[in-house]
């Protein structure tokens, strides 16, 4: 029983060290707030944009799926076939893998949307019959990574006996998700060079303040104390910063989508949509903070090395 006490006694003392730096470390940051505030701000501003634009694309995507229903592929047919054989078409065409649903839309339906919203009504009431012929609204099951498909179902569409002509109304879905790609890689790569601003905001934060601290680490390393014990304090002063900042960036994008949320919600009704801004779920937050975290620490790790085997005593 003394043997096991004896070998559980230096993770105890491990943990109780590190506990009692990472407050002190939290302790060193209160005592000077202003520095603190400032250096948090900047990280904060650097992680908040990276954060903006990855919630931004995936409002941006979730609105682009909702407008996948408007990627529809209309097939006009002879002008000798009657609605039941339009009908029938229909009936076997939505037993296709690729087909979510079929509209029917005969001759009178198509002259009324016609003369709704062409303004050449009254041109077409001299005409002895009606000219429009029965078109099937065919909504696909898009997938933007395979454009081919959607376009291989139009070419047996229009195999059909009774389709005239089988149009494809994708190409603007398409180009909103190629714009959309370009943008998560341009978000990467302002993400990567913020995170790199991130190092040398931190890095140079902890230089500052092992110079400031320089008589106490010279003290230190002449009573015996390792490297490893003077690191430890600057290391958890640079996780601090990381989560302050963090926490900062969390609260700024969480704020900017409490003030685009009215116009937002405002502007989707005036297009009869039930859209709704989203922001960072919780898994996200969580993310953002041990990216955080991370950054603060490797910045910390990256000037503690270089400078502290700088200081020596003589």
């Amino acid at each position: 029983m003394a043997g096991s006490r004896r070998s559980s006694n230096p993770v105890g003392s491990w943990l109780i060290n590190h506990l009692r730096v990472l407050i002190s470390s939290l302790g060193h940051l209160t005592r000077h707030l202003v520095p603190t505030a400032m250096t948090s701000s900047v990280i904060a501003i650097a992680l908040a944009l990276p954060t903006g634009l990855y919630i931004a694309l995936g409002n941006v995507g979730q609105l682009g799926a909702d407008w996948d229903d408007s990627a529809q592929i209309s097939l006009f047919m002879h002008g000798n076939v009657s609605q039941e054989q339009a009908e029938d078409l229909a009936a076997r065409l939505r037993l296709h893998r690729q087909v979510r649903t079929i509209t029917v839309i005969s001759k009178a339906q198509g002259l009324e949307q016609f003369n709704e919203h062409s303004g050449f009504g009254d041109a077409l009431k001299h005409l002895d019959e009606n000219p429009l012929p029965i078109v099937l609204s065919v909504l696909p099951i898009v997938d933007p990574a395979r454009p081919a498909d959607i376009r291989q179902l139009v070419v047996e569409l229009q195999q059909e006996k009774f389709v005239d002509i089988a149009r494809l109304d994708l190409e603007w879905v398409q180009r909103l998700y190629a714009i959309i790609e370009i943008a998560q890689r341009g978000t990467w790569m302002v993400g990567a060079l913020l995170a790199l601003a991130v190092l040398l905001i931190v890095g140079n934060t902890i230089r500052l303040d092992i110079q400031n601290r320089r008589e106490e680490i010279l003290v230190a390393k002449l009573i015996g104390a390792s490297n490893a014990f003077i690191r430890r304090p600057f290391l958890y002063t640079g996780i601090w910063y990381g989560l302050l900042g963090g926490t900062l960036a969390w609260c700024l994008t969480s704020l900017a989508l409490l003030l685009l949320d009215s116009p937002v919600s405002k502007l989707s009704g005036l297009y009869q949509s039930d859209f709704e801004l989203s922001g960072l779920t919780l898994v996200n937050a969580l993310v953002l903070l041990l990216v955080s975290c991370g950054l603060g620490l490797a910045g910390s790790w990256l000037a503690v090395g270089r400078h502290l085997d700088e200081i020596e005593p003589t």
